[in-house]
Parts: structure tokens; sequence; C-alpha cells
């Protein structure tokens, strides 16, 4: 009862501080900094979900049952470029994928419906034509969309289309860190969580809104951050829509422009 309450608490009290509900102010200075830090010109978030292991939740059946052979529940997160998480989703069940549970989440649902309140269209740095969406970055488990780009499957892909995925694999690592960064702070995420299914739940959020917390104040070791014991939900493969593939199709062009390119990214991919 009181870890129950302990971790009540904390979310209760910190979530509207430390992750409170994104603004268009908020948007613009985000997407700024992964410019800057990623290299990923009007990004405003990197998505990803991750399994946390629990002890087998009573009458579950096989719904919280991951393939891997252990019983799990999803963390879906958005991250900003400081490894901070901008939204959570937690408890989902272990056997749903990454599109099934960001499509069921609050978020998802408000990206949908265009109900972020992201900024308006602009142009991308050094250019002056087309007008770019603001857009979230994610894995292939993920559809394709006008605020959310997904990598080109990995077979056969022009040069142009490997860039795409290495630049766009600079911004999406972030939260790859972010979940580093949060089990190697908060060590029970390293083992099946011995509590019942919703005080898991609690003490997950808790922990969450810690991270944030503690990143205002502590900062991060990252060469520390880079390996976790979570793992990421069932890779199934999505599609997307054609005004999502006209999207990535421009960042894919602006990406080898004058404008656009790295020195070294041929040399990467």
């Amino acid at each position: 009862m009181v870890v129950r309450e302990t971790c009540v608490a904390i979310w209760d009290i910190l979530h509207p501080a430390v992750m409170a509900q994104t603004q268009k102010e908020d948007w613009l200075q985000i997407a700024d900094f992964f410019l800057q830090s990623c290299n990923f010109p009007n990004c405003v978030g990197a998505i990803d979900g991750k399994h946390i292991r629990v002890k087998k939740p009573i009458r579950s059946g096989s719904q919280f049952f991951y393939y891997k052979k252990y019983f799990s529940f999803v963390l879906f997160a958005v991250c900003d470029a400081n490894y901070c998480f901008k939204y959570i989703d937690v408890g989902s069940y272990g056997s749903s994928s990454d599109s099934a549970v960001l499509g069921h989440s609050a978020f998802g649902q408000m990206l949908n419906n265009n109900e972020l309140d992201l900024p308006g269209n602009t142009t991308l740095p050094g250019t002056t034509y087309p007008a770019m969406p603001f857009v979230f970055v994610g894995g292939e488990a993920f559809a394709l969309g006008e605020h959310l780009m997904r990598p080109y499957s990995s077979r056969g892909l022009s040069i142009a289309r490997r860039v795409f995925n290495y630049r766009l694999t600079r911004a999406r690592r972030v939260v790859e860190c972010a979940f580093g960064i949060l089990a190697n702070k908060w060590r029970f995420l390293h083992s099946p969580i011995q509590l019942k299914l919703e005080t898991a739940i609690s003490a997950v959020k808790a922990a969450c809104v810690l991270h944030n917390f503690v990143r205002v104040w502590d900062g991060f070791n990252f060469e520390n951050s880079l390996s976790h014991s979570l793992e990421s939900p069932n890779p199934s493969g999505m599609g997307g829509t054609r005004h999502g593939a006209a999207v990535r199709d421009h960042f894919t062009a602006y990406f080898l422009s004058p404008h656009g390119a790295l020195p070294w990214q041929l040399e990467a991919i």
C-alpha cells in the first residue's frame, strides 16, 4: 500500500510540472534542439515502445504474454532531443504492437485528429519551397503519415533512401537513449516487477516523471545509458498514407541537397 500510494502521489504532483501538455511554442523549441543535436529539421519528437516485464497478472490469459516467453506491459513514449519524456502511455498488453499501442493511446488519437497544437508548416532551412509539416520520427512498426516519419524498407534501397534512413535513425535514437537512462537510473526496470499490475503501472509512471525531474538537476552519463534490458514490442510493419510518402520523399531530397546534406553522411551509410 505504501508503494502504491507513494507512486500515485509522485505522478499526481510531478506530472503537471515536468510532463505538461506541450504547446506550440514548446514544439518550436523542441524542433530547434533536434536540428542542432540530431540534424533533422522540423522534428518535434521521437517515439517508441518498450516492454516492462511483470509477474503474470491475475486472470489475464495470454493478453500480457510476449512472444519471448515472459509477461509484460508496454511503456510507449514520446521523447525530445534532451532525453525527456513529453508523453507516455503505460499498461498496454505485452502482446500488442507499437502501431496498435500508438493507435489506442490518447497521443495517437490527438495526432490523427490534429489536436496536438503543432506549429504550421514551414520551409526547411535554406529553402523557400515547399512548406513542410512538423513530424515525429519512429521505427518501421509505425504507419507513415503526414506528421510521422518511418524508415524506408531495408531492401534494395537507393543511396538517397539510405541517407534518409541514416538521418532518421540519428533523430530516433534519442528515445532509445532515454529508455536506457530510465532503466539504469531506476533499476527495478531491469527485472520482472513483483507487484500487482496496477501498482507496477503506477511505479513505471512515477519513474518516468522522476526521470524528467532528475534530467533538469542531474544530467546523465551518456555511455552508461546505451544498454538496457527493455525490449521493443512486436515489430509488425505498417503501411502509410500517400501524403506521408510525399513528405518523406521531400525530406529525402533535402538531405541530399547542398542545404541539407551532412559532410559525413555518405560514409556513414
